[in-house]
């Protein structure tokens, strides 16, 4: 379903909450309904990251030689055939590369360094200036675009959101342990909110949706009615 507004303001919609919530297919489902252009910030990160690994850089390493790669590294989106976004490193396209669990691990280490936030922040809302995206990440609504119209907080019990991780995995052909997985979903969430740069936490005027009993179906019906009701 494609929603088609004319005439009406292009807003910034700004998607925080936990990993493993589903944040990038919903934002990828509603920009689709919105017409809107989506940013998925977590492969930004996830792109820094493959960085620092390539480069025998350690996330959670030296500040100093984490930001010297930065000096070196154009990240961009690539539009598909099909529609769909590919996250490209210096003009390569590392989409697969890129959704690991090692890089997934590092990217969180690696975000909580002010520098490389600082650096991935000035091109995002670079990206946001005229409206008419939709973002995805753990500091959108706080930091990046604190002035968004509107700000969905996603949310899911650790169980639930490591049942999801370990599926994930198993289809792209993983053997993941469940007891390492959800203690990686721990970890990150741990390593998420207790970070001193832009830590994750629900921004006052979010709207919490806690998607851990909903199919689906329910989850983007719901927040289609969010997004309307926004718009109106």
């Amino acid at each position: 379903m494609i929603s088609i507004r004319l005439n009406m303001k292009q807003i910034i919609v700004a998607i925080d909450g936990y990993s493993s919530c589903g944040k990038s297919t919903i934002a990828k489902q509603l920009a689709q309904y919105a017409g809107y252009r989506y940013i998925d910030t977590g492969a930004m990160y996830r792109a820094v990251a493959l960085q620092a690994i390539r480069n025998q850089v350690s996330p959670s390493g030296n500040a100093a030689d984490i930001e010297a790669i930065l000096g070196f590294t154009r990240i961009d989106f690539a539009i598909q055939p099909d529609g769909t976004q590919h996250v490209t490193l210096n003009g390569e396209d590392v989409e697969k590369q890129i959704r690991t669990l090692e890089v997934g691990n590092a990217a969180s280490q690696i975000a909580v360094v002010p520098e490389v936030r600082r650096f991935l922040v000035a091109q995002q809302q670079k990206m946001g200036e005229q409206g008419g995206i939709v973002m995805d990440g753990r500091d959108i609504g706080t930091v990046v675009f604190p002035n968004a119209e509107l700000k969905l907080f996603l949310t899911a019990s650790p169980e639930v959101r490591a049942e999801r991780r370990f599926k994930e995995l198993q289809e792209k052909g993983g053997q993941p342990v469940m007891a390492d997985v959800l203690a990686d979903v721990n970890d990150r969430d741990y390593r998420d909110t207790h970070r001193a740069e832009s830590p994750l936490k629900q921004a006052d005027d979010a709207i919490v949706v806690d998607n851990s009993n909903m199919t689906r179906e329910e989850q983007m019906e719901h927040i289609y009615r969010i997004f309307d009701n926004a718009c109106k």
